[in-house]
């Protein structure tokens, strides 16, 4: 079964597929669910709550049956390996493992090993390819397309498997990716122009904040929240001089008054409880690709 663990590992033609997909799912539903049980394990070493609930949200819908790992009472507490842990989990009968862990590049010792389709839920400060593929899918509702478009990645990019992977991606797309964010936390790899925040703010068509990942600081403490805000957050003023048409996107969770005022995260340029919302048919579309399934029948395809 193939996995998924970066977009870069995937082709365009791959990519525009998924979004197709999770386009059908979004307009037509699961049509027919699987008839015989088809078991996914979900192992979240890290805090979640969008990528978790909404993978969970997707097995339902599509009616798999979701395994749910719990670290804390888990046999990792007595010294197995996350390789043992999921070598348990196949034999048990899972086709799939959704994983969220800390560490950077967790499964590269892990997909040569392993027969059952491992999804990459975000790996430390790697990459994040379910939430990447919800992005674009936000964007290409709202712009149908990426050629021409400016997207913005503001904030804490270096920290950010999100800004890595859209960055990636959204080049290869044919969009034009700019960054900006104190420069403390700049990440020269990735693809793009450094701007500053205000032109950032005046050019972009898409504009994606990005939290502030304290808990990979170790512990420095550069910003107060109200120091970030005015420095770099999207406040009620630069809201004002972005693009009529440009909207507001942002992985979450969000701290109001430090990536954006309170005020615009419902604003009517903001799309991101949509992103949210679109995560759960991105999910099933990666989920039906990873098992080899057919929910919707292939004849019936959405252009978008």
């Amino acid at each position: 079964m193939p996995h998924l663990l970066s977009l870069t590992d995937l082709s365009v033609h791959t990519i525009e597929e998924l979004l197709t997909r999770a386009q059908a799912f979004q307009d037509r539903g699961a049509e027919q669910r699987v008839r015989e049980p088809i078991f996914v394990a979900n192992l979240f070493f890290e805090p979640s709550t969008r990528t978790r609930f909404s993978f969970e949200v997707a097995e339902k819908r599509l009616g798999l049956n979701a395994l749910n790992f719990d670290d804390t009472t888990s046999s990792t507490q007595k010294g197995e390996t996350l390789y043992d842990t999921l070598r348990v989990l196949e034999e048990l009968g899972a086709k799939a493992a959704v994983i969220r862990h800390s560490e950077q590049g967790f499964y590269e010792p892990l997909q040569d090993r392993l027969h059952l389709s491992l999804i990459n839920a975000g790996d430390g400060s790697g990459h994040h390819p379910s939430q990447t593929l919800l992005d674009l899918l936000t964007i290409q509702q709202e712009f149908s397309g990426f050629k021409g478009l400016t997207v913005a990645m503001i904030g804490d990019l270096r920290h950010s498997r999100v800004a890595r992977s859209n960055a990636e991606i959204l080049t290869k797309l044919g969009a034009s990716v700019i960054l900006s964010g104190p420069p403390e936390w700049h990440a020269p790899e990735f693809p793009g122009t450094y701007v500053s925040i205000e032109e950032a703010i005046e050019t972009a068509d898409v504009v994606n904040l990005l939290r502030i990942q304290t808990e990979r600081h170790d512990g420095e403490g550069l910003f107060t929240k109200e120091t970030y805000h005015q420095a770099y957050g999207l406040t009620l003023e630069r809201e004002k001089r972005m693009k009529a048409h440009a909207i507001i996107m942002h992985p979450a969770p969000f701290n109001r008054g430090v990536e954006i005022a309170s005020e615009l995260v419902e604003c009517r340029r903001s799309r991101i409880f949509k992103q949210m919302h679109n995560g759960v048919h991105i999910r099933m579309a990666i989920l039906e690709w990873a098992l080899g399934l057919n929910i919707i029948p292939q004849h019936f395809q959405l252009s978008i």
